[in-house]
């Protein structure tokens, strides 16, 4: 009983720390003509001005090492939303007392829940065609954040979400065989 309930533990605490991405992107894009890029002028990233400037980082970082430079006169713009919120808590232990005698039957049931409610982080990365104005490649991160943790792990946590949501830019398009 006591391993199961410490495997339990590892399982919830691995889970919590995890950065989910979904990934969007137009087949029809040529990704190879995108070499340079921008963010857009004064955008409003939901983030506090120091946050956004780890996330910047962050990403020119990235964007260096795939050989993407950032340009006045860019390919693409990048835009950047978040949004925070809290997300109930998917983890309650059922407490229950029943009681048969004869053909009468009763029983009692008590939801606890785990632990408090999560406090979660969703960014969604747009990378939009400067010269036609849409929208070709799109990442929307959700991860858990703590707005008490140092800075130092505020950058690391930013630098976890960008590698996992440029991890796969541009797209690897599979040609469907007939």
């Amino acid at each position: 009983m006591r391993s199961i309930m410490i495997l339990m533990i590892v399982l919830c605490a691995i889970s919590c720390s995890t950065v989910r991405v979904n990934y969007d992107f137009d087949k029809s894009v040529d990704f190879t003509n995108y070499n340079t890029y921008n963010y857009y002028p004064e955008m409003q990233t939901g983030l506090s001005d120091l946050d956004s400037k780890r996330l910047f980082n962050a990403i020119d970082s990235t964007m260096q090492t795939r050989g993407i430079l950032l340009s006045e006169e860019p390919d693409f713009y990048i835009n950047i939303q978040s949004q925070s919120f809290v997300a109930p808590s998917n983890s309650s232990v059922g407490v229950g007392i029943g009681g048969t005698s004869g053909n009468v039957g009763g029983g009692v049931s008590v939801g606890v829940p785990l632990g408090g409610s999560n406090l979660e982080r969703e960014i969604i990365f747009d990378l939009v065609d400067s010269q036609k104005d849409a929208l070709f490649w799109q990442a929307i991160s959700l991860s858990n954040f703590s707005e008490n943790n140092s800075p130092g792990t505020r950058e690391k946590k930013l630098q976890e979400i960008v590698a996992k949501v440029f991890s796969r830019y541009p797209p690897s398009i599979k040609k469907n065989k007939k």
